[in-house]
């Protein structure tokens, strides 16, 4: 049997949730509770969401979404930069599609679109260089946002525009870092975990010794990928761990993970960025938890080419996309969830984005 058959084959699946179940029943009457877990990564949200796999488990184990949405994660005030841009004169405003639809303050850039700014998606930063090199009158702004996984194709096009010698390229860097947002998750005295389910995507580019921190704090966790199968597998093993009172670090998802991660990706970014404090929705500003470009990159910088008036960051009252990007609260835990904040007229980010905790709850976990 092929690889990915086995982690589809329906009859492992099924062997597999049973263990489970057996497991979390062991643990969770040794604890005398049910236990938290916290998937970090929101295609893990998705897939456990669609899956079935957290109301299979939710006698004995809750699984709780995390920071692992990076357009949710975006800080306000950043979103609030990001359509001052495109309301710039000459400004053509690059972009992921997920952006697009999520609520500023006061405005979003599909609002600011539908006022005349330019706004295009993109599906890789490599087709808005383009862009700007066949057009070279107007002023390209990409949108850097996102973790690990999608900043080194940003460094690359930056490194081509520089090779090029674009004047009309820039980029508003927004990305963050996974692994100094779970030590903060950490620290929050309010926020109690038992293991973390760690992301797949990120973890292809910072390798599972970039998590080795977390045996410190006493936490095990394990890498996980996004079949049904591979999560199952990920919280037999993490359940497996509170049996043995061991708290390690495992790496489930060892067919495209590696120990140091990846190294041509590592150094790209060390050419292009260097790593400075960023604000996170929910958790203020992390030490180290983002990334900034290099000085001699610093023409490439948008928040240094263009003068931005000063933003009114305003939170929509009532939204608790930060609270449950630090897992204090789930989505159906929010009083506008699938009422005031729904995917026709999202309040927040989370139930924008396809890896959104409240669009993934709504979609497959709404009482109806």
């Amino acid at each position: 049997m092929q690889i990915w058959e086995r982690l589809r084959d329906p009859a492992t699946g099924r062997k597999l949730a049973g263990r489970v179940q057996e497991l979390a029943a062991q643990v969770s009457d040794r604890l005398g509770r049910r236990l938290i877990f916290m998937e970090v990564c929101g295609t893990h949200t998705m897939a456990i969401s669609r899956s079935g796999i957290r109301s299979l488990l939710k006698d004995y184990l809750e699984l709780r979404s995390g920071p692992g949405c990076p357009v949710c994660v975006t800080d306000q005030a950043d979103i609030d930069r990001m359509i001052a841009l495109a309301r710039l004169e000459g400004v053509v405003v690059g972009t992921f599609g997920d952006m697009v639809r999520v609520p500023g303050s006061f405005s979003s850039l599909e609002r600011e679109r539908a006022l005349g700014a330019e706004v295009k998606i993109f599906y890789s930063p490599a087709e808005a260089v383009a862009w700007a090199e066949a057009n070279p009158s107007r002023q390209m702004v990409f949108l850097g946002v996102g973790f690990e996984t999608t900043a080194p194709g940003v460094a690359l096009s930056i490194k081509e525009a520089a090779r090029k010698g674009l004047r009309n390229f820039s980029v508003y860097v927004s990305h963050k870092l996974i692994p100094p947002a779970l030590k903060a998750l950490l620290v929050d005295p309010e926020i109690k975990l038992d293991g973390f389910l760690l992301p797949g995507h990120v973890s292809t580019i910072i390798g599972r010794r970039a998590y080795l921190f977390l045996e410190d704090y006493g936490m095990p966790a394990v890498v996980a990928g996004f079949e049904p199968n591979e999560i199952l597998d990920a919280v037999r093993e993490l359940l497996e761990m509170l049996l043995e009172g061991k708290a390690e670090v495992r790496n489930a998802y060892s067919h495209v993970v590696r120990e140091e991660g990846n190294l041509r990706a590592q150094k790209l970014l060390a050419e292009v960025f260097t790593v400075c404090d960023a604000s996170w929705r929910g958790f203020g500003c992390i030490p180290q938890s983002g990334l900034r470009l290099r000085e001699e990159l610093a023409a490439f910088d948008a928040a240094r080419r263009f003068e931005l008036p000063p933003v009114e960051v305003r939170v929509p009252p009532g939204c608790a996309c930060g609270e449950i990007l630090k897992g204090k609260l789930t989505p159906k835990d929010c009083p506008l969830f699938a009422r005031a904040c729904h995917p026709t007229h999202p309040v927040g980010p989370c139930m924008v984005s396809s890896e959104g905790a409240c669009a993934a709850y709504y979609r497959y976990e709404r009482e109806v």
